[in-house]
């Protein structure tokens, strides 16, 4: 939100309060708390009639510093808060020389000169971060609101990034941007999951700790400045120091949470009856069989909305005119290996029985007057769950619980964002805070159900909706996009925005959502979705099976399906270090190359995990422009070496795109290509990419079940090559990549083995 007409003046109808310099300060063991005058003048005329701000200054976790502005501290605490995770035993320290205080949190510290004008300074290494100075610290108000405000400093050359899935340009800067839930699909400024987090380039992030509508202004008011600003009486940010934007990532999400591992079956492919297509339990039996006669290898069916009555969403009953027979069908499709997830919502339409049942019991959201709020967006009549309640959190996991015991696997939990804000909640929460909040405790609900049902490491929703802490409950995806060119490219960006906020698991509907893909577009997004965490075949009134387009079509989903199949040693290591440093598995190339200032801008590109760079083609034509860092990369589909650091501008059929393997790494591929469940460690080839004389790669398989993860070590040293296998099972073996490609295979004996070969 704007405050000032340029530099001088304020908005009409705005007036604003600013610290001005330190009037008190308090120094305690581990904390500081300062009070800032807002009069310009000192002396004891200057405390009369006017605001005096409370700053406290605290540390929650090592590399993290936390302040918090007050005007006035009177309000009641009416929530929701975010769920955060303090780091048990830290304690930072507190320092005072002279008129210099300081706050030390492991290499971060804080910094005020009590005698100079208003000034926090956040530093590392010696150097100054980002500061709150003039106009850095305050509040205003307009129209009867009050807004309290933080502005902090931006360096010259200094680029911001994050705030949640924003399809917007992927570097904020001169950006406006709300964080404030809304269904607006991919092609807006709007976003459905919004973060209040963001991180630079300069080795630091800032998360503004409140749920509800923040505000940002990212040198688009103040162009040397980010300013956030939420409507209430105190605002409450933490910087979190990297330096490496990986570390700041795992600092925030050690705070904020981190992603519960998807299970196996849900890194294969998925394909959805689509939405408002006409699908009965032949044309499912059909999709399913056409995949297979294709020999397309299938993990997961998805029924979409009208698997229930129309009007009656949610009731979570099968629609008895189309699948009369629901249990037969989920037992006839798992006999077909596959699993089984369907779509719900968060509401309740009038003509679901579950309505007067809801109503009965208290669990619907209800007016001021205490009434149960409705309307007609959507669904006739509908009405919210309380997710507030306890028991309405119970009364609707169990409509699920009787679902996951028919035979279904997982859930779509589709919307969560038009929540209103003119209603009463169960536990008294505050109606603003709660709009983006919402999200979490719906998501929170329905993967909790899902891990009791079906165990620690098999739960996995399809969610939509998602605020800060969203991440600990996988996997999310994109929303309602079009079928082009441009939406696919908008889409990225938002998945890249939002693994910059913690999210590890990302997907997005192959071939658009809106709109009917040409084949041209179909086979690029194919080739895009199965080279993203998560892989899912979906539209809005049209199918998504690939013999809708072209015989082509059919040949790029079966070849990608598989490649991706044969992938799963490497990409569940990668789904493993998100759950162990909140590293996301589509990594902006920027979380790899921070050194790299050609990287900084890149939102067309990406790595999955950390060796394999992705370059998605988005034109008709096969034309393609990326960029490639430093050093020898090796093409993974033909061996052709690439060397960087520059841009490259190529054409691919649709059988290729940019998929190059990192310079020194080794590549896991397993032995199978029908499905992504199986012990990866067994018969696992080792493709070795240009090792460098003298360094060691240690490359870790993951291990289903109850299994020994599979650990090779490959050295290089002069012309010779060793691996060293500790835990592998079965036969396997290494390949080298050279200039003609990748060689013949070295095969090595069953087990704990060591293969030399030349280099």
């Amino acid at each position: 939100m704007k405050f000032t007409d340029g530099y001088w003046l304020m908005r009409e109808g705005v007036a604003a309060s600013f610290a001005t310099w330190v009037a008190d300060a308090r120094v305690e063991k581990d904390r500081l708390t300062l009070w800032g005058a807002t009069d310009r003048r000192r002396g004891r005329g200057a405390t009369l009639n006017s605001p005096l701000m409370t700053v406290e200054c605290f540390s929650p976790a090592e590399g993290v510093i936390g302040v918090r502005s007050t005007h006035h501290g009177g309000l009641r605490d009416r929530g929701p808060h975010f769920g955060l995770n303090p780091e048990e035993g830290h304690a930072a320290k507190t320092r005072a020389d002279g008129s210099t205080l300081e706050l030390t949190s492991g290499p971060l510290s804080l910094r005020v000169d009590t005698e100079e004008p208003w000034r926090l300074d956040f530093l590392a290494e010696g150097r100054v971060l980002t500061s709150a100075g003039k106009r850095g610290t305050g509040f205003a108000t307009s129209g009867g609101e009050h807004h309290s405000l933080t502005q902090l400093s931006l360096g010259v050359g200094e680029l911001v990034y994050g705030l949640g899935e924003r399809f917007t340009p992927f570097v904020k800067n001169g950006q406006t941007v709300d964080v404030w839930q809304a269904d607006g699909g991919t092609a807006s400024e709007q976003a459905y999951k919004n973060v209040p987090f963001y991180l630079t380039n300069r080795g630091y992030g800032v998360f503004v700790n409140h749920p509800g509508h923040v505000s940002y202004e990212i040198a688009s008011e103040a162009v040397g400045k980010v300013q956030f600003s939420v409507e209430d009486q105190s605002v409450e940010y933490y910087v979190v120091y990297g330096p490496t934007p990986k570390e700041i990532l795992e600092r925030y999400t050690a705070l904020t949470g981190r992603p519960a591992l998807p299970p196996a079956w849900s890194f294969g492919l998925w394909l959805s009856t689509s939405f408002t297509t006409d699908y009965d339990e032949q044309t499912v039996s059909s999709f399913v069989r056409g995949m297979a006669e294709r020999e397309i290898p299938l993990s997961v069916f998805h029924f979409d909305c009208f698997w229930m009555r129309a009007y009656q969403w949610c009731d979570f009953t099968w629609d008895p005119a189309v699948f009369p027979d629901p249990e037969g069908m989920l037992t006839r499709l798992k006999e077909r290996g596959l699993r089984v997830t369907v779509w719900i919502n968060p509401y309740i339409g009038q003509k679901s029985p579950l309505f007067e049942e809801g109503k009965r019991l208290g669990h619907l959201v209800r007016t001021p007057e205490g009434d149960v709020w409705q309307w007609d967006m959507w669904q006739a009549g509908m009405a919210l769950v309380d997710f507030t309640s306890p028991p309405a959190r119970e009364w609707y996991a169990e409509k699920l619980r009787a679902l996951l015991r028919q035979g279904v696997d997982g859930f779509k939990t589709d919307f969560g964002e038009r929540v209103p804000t003119d209603v009463v909640w169960a536990d008294g929460s505050d109606p603003a805070r709660m709009h983006n909040y919402y999200a979490q405790l719906y998501n929170e609900t329905v993967f909790q159900v899902l891990r009791e049902e079906r165990g620690e490491g098999e739960a996995v929703v399809f969610a939509r909706s998602a605020t800060t802490g969203g991440q600990q409950f996988p996997v999310h995806w994109g929303g309602d996009c079009e079928s082009t060119f441009e939406a696919m490219a908008e889409s990225l960006r938002g998945g890249l925005s939002l693994g910059l906020g913690g999210f590890g698991f990302w997907s997005h509907d192959i071939g658009g959502f809106e709109g009917v893909p040409t084949p041209a577009v179909f086979k690029r997004w194919v080739q895009f979705g199965l080279l993203s965490s998560h892989s899912r075949l979906h539209g809005s009134y049209s199918y998504r099976v690939p013999w809708e387009y072209d015989e082509e079509a059919v040949d790029v989903t079966r070849d990608f399906t598989r490649l991706k199949n044969r992938l799963a040693p490497y990409l569940l290591r990668a789904a493993e270090q998100a759950g162990e440093r909140g590293t996301p598995m589509m990594r902006a190339m920027l979380l790899e190359f921070p050194e790299d200032p050609s990287t900084h801008t890149l939102d067309r590109q990406y790595m999955l995990g950390e060796n394999l760079l992705v370059a998605p083609v988005f034109s008709e034509d096969g034309e393609i422009e990326y960029y490639v860092p430093e050093g020898d990369w090796t093409h993974l589909l033909t061996g052709e070496r690439v060397s960087g650091p520059g841009w490259r501008r190529e054409r691919y059929g649709f059988d290729s795109l940019p998929l190059l393997a990192r310079p020194g790494s080794v590549i896991p591929f397993g032995a199978h290509d029908d499905s992504p469940e199986y012990d990866w460690a067994d018969a696992v080839t080792l493709r070795v990419h240009a090792p460098e004389d003298g360094t060691e790669v240690v490359t870790r398989v993951p291990a289903p079940g109850d299994n020994q993860a599979a650990v090779f070590r490959t050295v290089r040293s002069g012309d010779t090559l060793t691996v060293t296998a500790e835990g592998a099972r079965g036969r396997w073996s290494v390949v080298l990549a050279g200039a003609d490609g990748y060689g013949e295979p070295v095969a090595v004996a069953e087990g704990a083995d060591t293969v030399t070969l030349p280099v």
